[in-house]
C-alpha cells in the first residue's frame, strides 16, 4: 500500500528534485505540490526534466489536503511561522529549510540574526543526516533538512571525532566550493550568468550560518571546538567540495599514528553506510572525491590524506548539494521514517562523463 505524499513550496530547485525522487519510488503517490506564483501550471512548465513523467499541477498552500507525509520546501523563516498548521495535515514532516536544524534557539538569533518563531519546536525535530542520526530519524516525526555545506563539512571530519582522533585545540579549518544552484531558482547579482561565469568568488570567508550545523554535529556544546569555514563560489551548477585540516592528537602521534588508523576510522564509521563510498586511489584522475561525477546522486564521496610530519589530516568529502545536501537525503529520511528500504529510490549512481 502506497503512501500520500505532498511537496510544499515545489516550484524550486529542492522541492524540484524531491518530486523527481518521489515519482520513480514504489511506495509513494505524489499527491500535491505547491506554488503560490505557479498555482494551476503544470510541474513540468518549472522543471522541464519531468516532461511526461508527471502531469501534476501546482496547487496553492491553502488548497493543501492531509497526507501521510509532507514535505516543505519553503523559503528559510517560513516554515518556523507555519508550523502548527503544517503539523495538522500530515503526521510526518520533513523540513528542508533551516527552521528546526539547530537545537538551540539562542543559535537562531547568533547565525540568523532574527529569533526563532516557534522555539518549542525545536526539540521535537530530529536533526535529518542519517550517517549521525539513523536510530533517532527511525522514530522520528519530524526531521529537519540539512545544511549542503554543513553536510559536506560533516561527512568529512565525522569519522576523525567519532574515534576521538582530533586534536580539538588546534580546532578545524574547512574551505567549501560550492555550485551555482546553492543559491536556489532565483537569481540574484552574485549569481547572474555573467557576473557568475568564469568565477572563483570567496563567498563567505567568516561567519557561514552552516558552521552551527557542524559545531553541533561535532558535539562542540560539550566540548568546545573552533570551527573555520570558508565558503568559495565556482562555476559549477551541482556540487560542493569540502577540504577540512585537523591535527591528529599529539599522544597518538607519539603511538606511531599512520595512514592506516586514517582507513581504520573511516571504514569503522561507514563501512556499512549505503550512500558513502571511500576514494583514495594511488593513481588516474579521480584519486578523490570529485562532485563533478556526483550530480544527481545521493551518493557523498570521502576521502583523506595525511602528512606524518606535521601530523595533519586532510579530510575530503564531494557530494551534489541538491541532492546528499538537500532532496536526497531527505527522502532517505522518510524512508527511514515510513520503514521502508533505505535505499528505495535513492540508488543512481551519477554519470561519467559528466
Amino acid at each position: 500500500m502506497t503512501i500520500k505524499v505532498a511537496i510544499l513550496g515545489a516550484s524550486g530547485y529542492a522541492g524540484g528534485e524531491v518530486l523527481r525522487l518521489l515519482l520513480d519510488h514504489p511506495e509513494v503517490e505524489v499527491s500535491q505540490v505547491t506554488s503560490e506564483r505557479n498555482a494551476g501550471r503544470y510541474v513540468y512548465s518549472l522543471h522541464p526534466n519531468l516532461r511526461k513523467r508527471t502531469n501534476l499541477q501546482f496547487v496553492p498552500s491553502a488548497a493543501l489536503e492531509p497526507c501521510d507525509v509532507l514535505f516543505s520546501a519553503l523559503p528559510h523563516g517560513e516554515a518556523m511561522e507555519r508550523i502548527e498548521r503544517l503539523s495538522e495535515l500530515a503526521p510526518k514532516l520533513i523540513d528542508l529549510s533551516a527552521d528546526f536544524r539547530l537545537h538551540s534557539s539562542d543559535d537562531y538569533v547568533k547565525w540568523y540574526d532574527r529569533p526563532h518563531a516557534n522555539p518549542s519546536w525545536l526539540e521535537r525535530f530530529v536533526y535529518g543526516l542519517p550517517e549521525i542520526n539513523r536510530e533517532a530519524i527511525r522514530g522520528a516525526d519530524f526531521v529537519s533538512g540539512v545544511g549542503c555545506n554543513a553536510t559536506v563539512t560533516n561527512l568529512a571530519l565525522w569519522p576523525l571525532f567519532r574515534a576521538d582522533l582530533a586534536d580539538r585545540s588546534h580546532g578545524v579549518i574547512v574551505e567549501v566550493k560550492a555550485g551555482s544552484s546553492e543559491g536556489g531558482a532565483q537569481a540574484t547579482p552574485s549569481s547572474h550568468h555573467p557576473d557568475r561565469s568564469h568565477a572563483v568568488r570567496s563567498f563567505a570567508p567568516v561567519g557561514h550560518r552552516h558552521t552551527a550545523e557542524v559545531l553541533q554535529a561535532l558535539g562542540a556544546a560539550q566540548d568546545p571546538l573552533a570551527v573555520h569555514m570558508s565558503v568559495t563560489s565556482i562555476e559549477l551548477v551541482r556540487g560542493v567540495l569540502a577540504t577540512a585540516h585537523v591535527f591528529v592528537k599529539p599522544e597518538l602521534l607519539e603511538q606511531g599514528f599512520a595512514l592506516k588508523d586514517l582507513w581504520k576510522a573511516y571504514r569503522g564509521a561507514y563501512g556499512e553506510e549505503p550512500f558513502i563510498r571511500l576514494v583514495r586511489e594511488q593513481k588516474g584522475v579521480y584519486r578523490f572525491p570529485e562532485p563533478k561525477i556526483l550530480a544527481g546522486s545521493n551518493y557523498a564521496d570521502v576521502g583523506f590524506d595525511y602528512d606524518p610530519a606535521t601530523g595533519r589530516v586532510v579530510a575530503i568529502a564531494a557530494l551534489d548539494n541538491l541532492m546528499k545536501g538537500a532532496a536526497g537525503t531527505a527522502v532517505q529520511c522518510m524512508n527511514l521514517m515510513c520503514g521502508f528500504e533505505e535505499t528505495t529510490g535513492l540508488t543512481f549512481s551519477g554519470l561519467h562523463p559528466a
